[in-house]
């Protein structure tokens, strides 16, 4: 079999066609199959905004539920049954691999078990809307013991973090961000599963929508994505995957994606994206960002939005602004002279961001190249906090 050697370049043009950077509906209904993370929260909103012209309507449509690694995605409402059923463990190895936390070691041998028990108690205490916190408490007293842990500071004992957010979606619940407070509910009639699964099913189908929109992929990078082992990750890999040489290494692709990354080409826009979008979701991070020093800045979540183009040059990234529905104030004294009094590091709007075709431009937060133009800090400044 002739294996195939594809370019940088010709894959981040692949990659930034196929997750709608170039604002095609047809890359945006890929990116979307996957899911988009909300991490954190209000961060999807930008990487739809990134990629359609429209993003507060595309929003409105889809529903934000736990479900890649019990973190929050937005999906398609019609998606939801299917990836219930998709994410569910494969078996007690891959159940217990996804606990992952040493808080209930004993407890976590339980394997699918653990999962049925906590999927199927936190669907009888959710009836109507809850903050997370009285979830948690009524699904704690309602599993067995040796899925809880004692916490210090509350005196009581809680469900695994892990196991509880990463049933959410068997259990029907829907995330519903209010301020700083996570609150509950249950998915609309209609929508979602009708019951905790039994089993897995259709998890190839679930890691190809990864493959698809992030090619090439590695074994590995799909284990790390699901939150599980390579054992489980190579049972399950989708039949049509084929191998390809690139500068990282060997990797596989979509047999019907062979073609599109060979002809790929560049598209030439910049957009600022958030530090959970779906172009930061590949685990090569070293291969988006060659340079080390780059890829450190662009590596840490915190620094967001990160600005990036079809050739994947990491442009700098921008102070990390207040929560939704926060507020932040400056405490120099010397606010008049103050750059956050004076708006430069504020968030650029939407329709701020450049045109598809247009120049790059400059990243929020950054200096400008001129020097004469570029925010001087102010002496005594000491920036935002939050509120």
């Amino acid at each position: 079999m002739v294996v195939t050697t594809l370019g940088r370049r010709r894959i981040l043009g692949y990659r930034a066609a196929a997750q709608g950077l170039d604002r095609t509906s047809a890359g945006r209904d890929r990116v979307l199959a996957l899911g988009v993370q909300d991490t954190p929260y209000g961060s999807a909103r930008d990487a739809l905004a990134a990629r359609s012209d429209d993003a507060a309507a595309e929003h409105d449509s889809l529903v934000l539920v736990w479900s890649w690694r019990g973190a929050p995605h937005l999906h398609r409402p019609g998606d939801l049954a299917f990836l219930a059923a998709a994410l569910w463990p494969v078996n007690d190895t891959d159940a217990t691999t996804r606990i992952g936390t040493g808080q209930i070691r004993e407890g976590a041998q339980r394997g699918l078990r653990a999962f049925t028990e906590a999927a199927e108690a936190m669907g009888a205490a959710l009836t109507g809307p809850m903050t997370k916190g009285e979830l948690s408490a009524a699904v704690s007293a309602a599993v067995p013991a040796d899925l809880t842990y004692h916490c210090p500071s509350c005196r009581t004992r809680h469900i695994s973090g892990a196991l509880f957010q990463q049933v959410g979606l068997a259990a029907r619940v829907r995330v519903c961000p209010q301020g700083r407070s996570t609150h509950l509910d249950v998915l609309p009639a209609g929508i979602g599963p009708d019951a905790v699964p039994e089993r897995a099913e259709g998890t190839a189908a679930a890691l190809h929508r990864y493959a698809d929109v992030l090619a090439p992929v590695t074994p590995a990078g799909l284990a790390a994505f699901l939150g599980t082992d390579i054992a489980t990750i190579r049972a399950v890999l989708p039949d049509d995957l084929v191998p390809v040489n690139g500068p990282a290494g060997k990797g596989l692709v979509p047999a019907a994606a062979v073609a599109d990354l060979d002809g790929a080409a560049d598209v030439r826009a910049t957009r600022l994206l958030p530090p959970g979008d779906p172009w930061l979701q590949a685990r090569d991070r070293e291969f988006l960002v060659p340079e080390r020093a780059r890829r450190k800045r662009s590596g840490a979540r915190s620094a967001a939005p990160v600005s990036s183009s079809s050739t994947g040059r990491y442009e700098g990234s921008g102070g990390r602004g207040p929560r939704p529905g926060t507020r932040s104030r400056c405490r120099s004294s010397r606010s008049s002279r103050c750059p956050c009094k004076r708006g430069t590091n504020s968030r650029p709007r939407h329709s701020d961001w450049p045109a598809p075709g247009s120049a790059p431009a400059r990243p929020w937060g950054m200096p400008a190249d001129d020097p004469a133009t570029a925010p001087r800090r102010a002496t005594g400044c000491r920036g935002r906090r939050r509120q």
